[in-house]
């Protein structure tokens, strides 16, 4: 179901434990095992064997008094050990989730970025310091580490997600790491800063449920995400939720077309339509707008190759959400122009998907399918696009396509797209780390990466200091 990520804090310094792996395969299964097949042998390029901790097996403890600058020199280490494997992280993403080469290796690529950024930033938390009403007062805001984070992320990132929480939430002086728990100890921190458990809603449940758990970061469907912010919400903890999008580009009739069609290509087939800001429906006022996708270049499959663009889905039971969602919109008026096919071949495989003439508020195109299937709607009005982008009931990402800079900045605006993400000229995927990442609505209202979306990982403290000899109280009131 999804990937759970559990990371203990450093203030717990009186913590210790012992966790031991288990050997969940016999001796004689291990000649099956992919380390052992020599197509795979780069796994031991990241220290694999055939029998791996499950999960973290060592001392946990530390004191929580490691400055920020220092925490972010840890992640600078960890962001350069991350460089060095890059290449082959890449490939063991694929290898796991299913995505092309290029974006394997660019999702840690992401997680690179995101230390770098953190490593600037951990320089630059902090409160400011107010003007006080009271002689010889000071007031200030103080930042301190919320403590515990868990994280659970989902299948389609499974480290550009984890990458985004761990990074800050460590230079804010919570967690963690994963992969890379020798840096942690060549700086004489405990691996347990980062220790990873995979499972299911079992163990997301724990999360969710645990009160020493003071952050739940979570990443997943909406129907899920609902589910922990009740459990946590039951005990009054935080939570940061990064939920489902039903994604809209919108094409003006000023569009540049040499921009719109690779921006909805990528948007809507990239990694096999299971991103979260996957463009699901094209909106356009074009009398007519076919996007071809037959192209037989983009039918390579060897996900290693650099030059493959499509890959196939993750599970199984996405195939059949696929073939179900083309039987619903057929059902619902809608014309196929290309795809709607499960290729004849081993692995998860669908063709991409177009369809036309289904009305903007079909059941189906309000529903996010993670697959890759485009919805093209026609509309009359700039008022009547924007007020079908905002109509479905998530709002994570969403970009128009116009020359008209007033048109813009009306996008921008109060009646303008209500999503977390408001694009124009690019696609609704692919957003950079330096802004904060999230939506609105169902999407959840959390925000990971950059801008100030630190402050959800740390708990803020309003100081007044009096360093007078009197006593004076706020708004003047006399108390004598």
């Amino acid at each position: 179901m999804q990937r759970v990520v559990l990371f203990s804090a450093l203030r717990h310094s009186a913590l210790t434990a012992r966790v031991h792996s288990v050997r969940l395969l016999p001796s004689a299964a291990m000649s099956t095992l992919l380390i052992n097949q020599p197509k795979y042998a780069w796994l031991k390029e990241l220290g694999l064997s055939e029998d791996n901790n499950g999960v973290y097996n060592g001392t946990w403890g530390g004191t929580g008094e490691i400055p920020a600058p220092k925490r972010g020199e840890i992640v600078r280490q960890i962001g350069d050990a991350l460089r060095r494997k890059i290449k082959v992280l890449g490939s063991l993403v694929s290898l796991e989730m299913g995505k092309i080469y290029v974006e394997g290796v660019g999702e840690v690529q992401e997680y690179v970025d995101v230390c770098d950024y953190a490593v600037g930033l951990s320089r630059m938390i902090g409160g400011p310091v107010l003007p006080s009403e009271r002689p010889g007062h000071a007031l200030i805001e103080q930042w301190n580490p919320v403590g515990l984070v868990g994280i659970i992320t989902a299948f389609n990132f499974p480290v550009a997600v984890y990458g985004w929480n761990n990074a800050i939430a460590l230079i804010c002086g919570n967690v963690c790491l994963w992969i890379v728990a020798e840096v942690l100890e060549q700086n004489n921190l405990p691996g347990a800063i980062c220790s990873m458990t995979c499972g299911g809603a079992d163990i997301g449940t724990a999360i969710a449920k645990d009160e020493r758990v003071d952050l739940v970061s979570f990443t997943g469907s909406t129907h899920v995400g609902k589910q922990v912010a009740l459990m946590v919400q039951e005990r009054f903890g935080r939570q940061l939720l990064e939920l489902g999008g039903n994604n809209a580009i919108i094409v003006f009739e000023d569009a540049d077309l040499n921009l719109v069609v690779p921006s909805a290509l990528f948007a809507s087939v990239g990694t096999a339509g299971q991103r979260c800001t996957t463009t699901r429906r094209l909106v356009t006022k074009c009398n007519f707008f076919f996007l071809s996708i037959k192209d037989e270049s983009i039918f390579r499959f060897i996900v290693f190759c650099t030059s493959t663009l499509y890959g196939p889905l993750h599970t199984k039971q996405a195939v059949q959400q696929y073939l179900a969602a083309i039987e619903q919109a057929k059902q619902q008026g809608g014309t196929l122009v290309c795809g709607g096919k499960v290729m004849d071949r081993p692995g998860n495989y669908v063709e991409p998907t177009i369809f036309t003439g289904l009305a903007h508020d079909a059941p189906i195109v309000h529903t996010e399918t993670f697959v890759p299937i485009l919805y093209v709607i026609k509309f009359k009005t700039e008022e009547e696009a924007f007020a079908w982008n905002n109509e479905v009931k998530q709002g994570l990402s969403s970009s128009i396509f116009t020359k008209d800079m007033g048109r813009v900045f009306r996008w921008l605006g109060p009646k303008g797209s209500d999503c977390g993400i408001v694009n124009v000229n690019i696609p609704t995927s692919g957003a950079e780390i330096g802004g904060a990442f999230g939506g609105e609505k169902h999407t959840g209202g959390g925000r990971e990466s950059g801008s100030d979306s630190w402050k959800q990982y740390m708990r803020r403290s309003t100081c007044t200091i009096n360093y007078s000899k009197d006593l004076p109280l706020a708004q003047g009131i006399k108390f004598e």
